[in-house]
């Protein structure tokens, strides 16, 4: 006869365990203790009689109890068993659960620093994680759609950033990449995402490449009345024009003195190959001056509120907007371009040591590799008289603009 709830409540626990049978195989185990559990007796096709665990009561009500085992009964009629089923399910479901996306995530970027990615590249991946750790953090890799995928970037469209919408896709899409291939997700749902997003237009950055607007940028920066360390890194960047990134991580270890030269290793490098700076005699006094305020620690600018992190990204560009400069007119990353502008048009240094020292990588593999160890004399040459006609700039004097001709070979 069929159970029902007042039978099922009438059940008392005895000496040993024993069955309320109700039907179609299902029954409930009565415990010593009083436990109630729920149990499904059925038949494999090979004729294996087996049993399926379905919860206890009244956690799980007689309908639903039903419920379930009809559905392994659907399941068993199709041919598969259901406590096998339920088995890979549950092992599913707790790999799943190991794989969310912020897991599978700091695996891809623990690999991009083994394989010897920039640290600034490393950073900006650790921040696009942030950016999507609240929507798609927690979630089952394997279980994420492309709408939920689509709804975690469309606020950063919707604010008008449409470059942050299309960088922070393409890092969810690298993410998916890495769990597609180690066999942790079965597909990758931003590639159905193409098109989706407005179109991101380059948005070239900001920079002073007037030689009088030049010398006022410099001026200004005489009179910078904030952190002498952050003058400091001012000053630099105008003189060595390497990637801000490079610059704020900038170690002591890394400069030699006595040799006049900056060696930036790979790890740091947009390029991951290793840059070395030539300095001249303007920045070997200024990296003596940050000497004196932070030559006891790690970093040549360190950060201001703990020395054991670099200065913040934030900081040059800060310094500039108080110095009455705004965005639209020159950024942190502006001076190398400012650089780059000025010696091609003194028409005084050759196209490949200028592109050597910008640490621009040749497309070419083969010239690369012969052109990384040519020009140093020329570099050398050139970041001198770059500091002394940054001195000229700031001075105010006049800049006689030259008719094109040939570049020095």
């Amino acid at each position: 006869m069929p159970l029902t709830e007042t039978a099922i409540k009438a059940l008392k626990p005895r000496n040993k365990s024993y069955k309320a049978t109700d039907e179609k195989g299902l029954y409930l185990l009565v415990t010593p203790s009083g436990g109630r559990l729920w149990k499904l007796k059925f038949r494999t096709l090979a004729g294996l009689e087996k049993k399926l665990s379905l919860g206890s009561y009244p956690d799980v009500s007689l309908k639903d109890a039903r419920d379930s085992r009809d559905q392994a009964r659907r399941v068993l009629a199709s041919g598969t068993d259901p406590a096998e089923k339920k088995r890979r399910d549950k092992h599913a479901a707790k790999i799943g659960a190991a794989n969310s996306f912020s897991a599978v995530a700091e695996a891809y970027i623990k690999k991009n620093r083994r394989d010897g990615l920039a640290e600034a590249t490393i950073v900006k991946r650790e921040w696009f994680l942030k950016l999507v750790e609240r929507s798609l953090g927690h979630r089952p890799i394997a279980e994420i759609a492309p709408f939920e995928v689509l709804e975690a970037v469309r606020p950063f469209e919707a604010a008008k950033n449409n470059e942050k919408a299309h960088r922070t896709l393409q890092f969810i899409g690298q993410v998916f990449r890495y769990a597609v291939a180690n066999q942790l997700a079965p597909s990758n749902p931003t590639r159905d995402l193409r098109g989706a997003l407005a179109n991101s237009r380059p948005k070239h950055l900001a920079a002073i490449l007037d030689p009088k607007q030049a010398g006022e940028l410099l001026r200004a920066i005489d009179g910078y009345e904030g952190h002498p360390v952050t003058r400091i890194a001012l000053k630099l960047s105008a003189l060595v024009f390497v990637r801000p990134g490079e610059l704020r991580q900038a170690e002591w270890s890394e400069i030699d003195f006595e040799a006049a030269i900056w060696r930036i290793p790979a790890g740091k490098m947009k390029k991951r190959i290793e840059h070395v700076v030539p300095l001249s005699k303007q920045s070997v006094a200024l990296f003596r001056d940050a000497q004196a305020i932070t030559g006891g620690g790690r970093y040549v600018f360190p950060s201001m509120r703990t020395p054991l992190r670099p200065m913040s990204e934030n900081t040059v560009n800060g310094a500039l907007r108080r110095l009455g400069f705004t965005g639209d007119e020159m950024t942190a990353h502006g001076f190398r371009a400012m650089a780059s502008t000025l010696l091609n048009e003194s028409l005084k240094w050759s196209s490949d040591a200028i592109e050597r020292a910008l640490a621009h990588k040749d497309k070419d593999t083969i010239r690369a590799a012969y052109h990384r160890g040519t020009h140093w004399a020329e570099r050398v040459e050139m970041a001198q008289w770059w500091a002394d006609h940054l001195e000229v700039l700031r001075r105010g004097a006049e800049v006689v603009q030259l008719k094109p001709g040939r570049a020095k070979a």
